[in-house]
């Protein structure tokens, strides 16, 4: 599974708006666009849920908040950036200024954990964090994706 197939420009926002944690979740929640309303309250309780259990900073700059939810029928991935960096309880202690979101149902919990560990191997890579971090649009953030995979 590629990083690249589950995401595209529509689902990527540089620069997010927000400059608090709960602000940003709440945005890239939005732009999972799946039907509005309820479903995205949904969905943002499932993210804020797992947060709250185990934050998802996971060092180096960067976020991945996921949940499960029966409000989405497929695993969805969405990603953007902040200017400036977003207090974060992460590994490192470091703020976090790059974001992936995944949330879809518990059936797709398989395509869920293949996506987190594709995440993860992709933005240990100093010269990848860097290129999506210096992304101007959406376009120039997925193409980076793209090419960190070889795609």
């Amino acid at each position: 599974m590629r990083l690249s197939e589950l995401l595209s420009p529509a689902r990527i926002r540089v620069p997010l708006k927000a400059a608090d944690k709960e602000g940003v979740l709440r945005e890239l929640v939005e732009m999972v666009e799946n039907g509005g309303g309820s479903q995205l309250d949904e969905v943002l309780g499932a993210i804020l849920e797992r947060e709250r259990q185990f934050p998802t900073g996971i060092g180096y700059g960067v976020a991945v908040p996921h949940g499960k939810t029966p409000a989405l029928a497929a695993l969805v991935v969405v990603a953007g950036t902040t200017p400036a960096p977003v207090p974060y309880e992460t590994i490192d202690g470091e703020p976090v200024r790059l974001f992936f979101l995944l949330v879809g149902p518990e059936s797709a919990a398989g395509a869920h954990v293949k996506a987190l560990s594709r995440i993860s191997r992709l933005v240990r890579r100093e010269p990848v964090r860097g290129r999506l971090l210096g992304a101007k649009t959406p376009e120039e953030f997925y193409r980076a994706v793209c090419e960190a995979e070889g795609a």
